[in-house]
């Protein structure tokens, strides 16, 4: 399977060397071709299609630094993973869906408190209802249920969206 995940990652970047202009972004196109060297088992080009989508500046729901920051946490790179997650943070205008990554990362690397104020932040971010608020409130709430936290008004919200 990694030599597929492989190919479809050469052939996703050489789409987006010929790619000119369509639906989406060449930026999404990048991140799906990280997506893909992570697949295959290869985070160094993964970091380098994450960066390319950055550079590009296209429009992506989720902010590439995202699979950045995630990647590095895979290296070994915690410091340099925060470093990220904080430029993140600093430079405000966060997407649900970037903050729910996020949550689901720093979750993956041990950190449930930074995880989940990145839930909680989403969720509140989020469209009321929507795919991304329930994603959201569901990964808050089995972070706070592992931090051994009191229920609030954000889980009320998961009650009524069953």
């Amino acid at each position: 399977m990694a030599d597929d995940h492989e190919d479809l990652a050469r052939r996703l970047e050489a789409l987006v060397e010929a790619y000119v202009t369509g639906d989406i972004s060449r930026s999404a196109i990048l991140l799906l071709a990280a997506e893909e060297w992570r697949q295959a088992g290869q985070p160094a080009n993964a970091l380098d299609c994450f960066q390319r989508a950055v550079d590009d500046g296209g429009e992506v729901s989720i902010d590439p630094r995202a699979g950045i920051a995630d990647t590095l946490f895979e290296l070994e790179q915690q410091d340099e993973a925060r470093e990220v997650i904080e430029a993140i943070r600093a430079d405000g205008g966060v997407t649900p869906a970037t903050a729910l990554t996020l949550a689901e990362t720093l979750v993956a690397y041990g950190d449930l408190r930074e995880a989940h104020r990145w839930a909680t932040e989403g969720a509140h971010e989020a469209v009321e209802g929507s795919g991304e608020h329930i994603a959201l409130l569901r990964t808050r709430y089995r972070i706070r249920v592992d931090l051994g936290l009191p229920e609030d008004e954000l889980d009320a919200l998961l009650d009524t969206s069953h």
